[in-house]
């Protein structure tokens, strides 16, 4: 009997059409002739929609669009798959959900209520990821090197922009980064090099999220490393981003092909374990599972300052993670195989759980 494996993608949330690419580009690689897949489609403006078994590969992101009953918010579980007049009940969720809505712990809280097993971190290792403060915070418990940094919501910088400002030009260099804290795939990044810029950069992030970080920019070479696992993760090989750009923005990642990657990248042994051990540290202090990317930057002297880690990671054909693991010498259906696994035992271990006073 096949296995049945939901793939959960689209999504109220800018990273939208990341979302699409990746569910694409992972129907492509899965073995059909081992799972069923029930595609659940997630509208721009929430809606769930279900379709019907996908039968081979998704050659299109149109296709992925599908129009069928909106599922109703008071009867969410019927996106589980119909046989005859039975629930049955889906094997494993593969959550394809980019950005907020999704990889931010809210779907994850879901599927564990529902007790479905599913792909990935979970719900405190996805919010945390996600919210790239509360993740630094984090890392600096675990000792890890980070940029400086300011951080605040809108309704501070609307009663304390002058006070903010001069902080953020006492203590930061030019030039700044700034992005909203909940968000992903670069949208709502700019690079800013004087107040001008900076004022008109934080009205930007602000069109995304409520809490806005602003980062140092650093001289600096983008190194990325793969983990995979749950108790015990390993990491792949490191790659490099090059890109062309002033810096890796949504285009460059997803649209115009600019960018240029070294894999494997060029880094000595004791660089490389250097990286492991922060990739490593960033994964367990977030209490993560399945799947993560590791994003540093090494200066000139390879010292190691990690960046943030994605807890979703994408899937699509240009996608660092895959091609990380490829390049480490797993296939990308093979890992594909494996994240299923993984959520298995993750599902396997909680049901063993007491959830009654004295396993009464």
């Amino acid at each position: 009997m096949k296995i049945k494996l939901g793939l959960l993608y689209g999504g109220k949330s800018a990273e939208h059409e990341v979302s699409l690419l990746t569910a694409r580009a992972v129907s492509q690689a899965i073995n059909f002739d081992k799972y069923e897949v029930y595609p659940i489609f997630i509208t721009k403006v929430g809606e769930w929609i279900k379709g019907n078994p996908l039968m081979g590969p998704v050659d299109t992101v149109e296709s992925l669009k599908i129009s069928k009953e909106t599922i109703r918010p008071n009867s969410i579980t019927s996106f589980l798959p119909i046989d005859g007049d039975d629930a049955s009940h889906l094997d494993v969720i593969f959550p394809l959900l980019h950005g907020p809505n999704g990889e931010d712990g809210t779907v994850q809280g879901l599927l564990e209520v529902m007790n479905l097993p599913y792909v990935g971190n979970g719900v405190l290792a996805s919010a945390a990821g996600m919210d790239k403060v509360v993740m630094k915070q984090l890392f600096n418990e675990a000792g890890l090197a980070q940029v400086p940094y300011v951080h605040f919501i809108r309704n501070e910088w609307k009663n304390s922009q002058t006070a903010l400002l001069q902080k953020m030009e006492g203590n930061l260099k030019w030039p700044l980064f700034v992005k909203p804290a909940n968000l992903g795939s670069s949208v709502g990044i700019t690079k800013v090099a004087n107040r001008e810029e900076l004022l008109t950069a934080v009205e930007v992030a602000f069109k995304y999220d409520r809490k806005i970080i602003v980062e140092q920019g650093i001289v600096a070479r983008e190194l990325e490393m793969s983990v995979l696992g749950n108790d015990e993760p390993r990491c792949s090989i490191a790659g490099e981003v090059l890109p062309t750009k002033d810096f890796y923005d949504y285009e460059a990642k997803y649209e115009d092909g600019t960018t240029n990657y070294a894999i494997p990248a060029e880094v000595s042994p004791e660089l490389l374990e250097k990286m492991k051990d922060a990739a490593i540290r960033a994964f367990k202090v977030l209490d993560c599972s399945g799947l993560v990317r590791a994003d540093f930057f090494v200066t000139d002297d390879e010292e190691v300052i990690i960046n943030e880690v994605n807890t979703l990671p994408g899937f699509t054909p240009i996608s660092m993670y895959p091609k990380l693991w490829m390049e480490s010498g797993l296939a990308y259906s093979d890992l594909i195989e494996e994240l299923i696994a993984l959520a298995m035992e993750r599902f396997e271990e909680k049901q063993q759980l007491e959830h009654s006073k004295d396993g009464e």
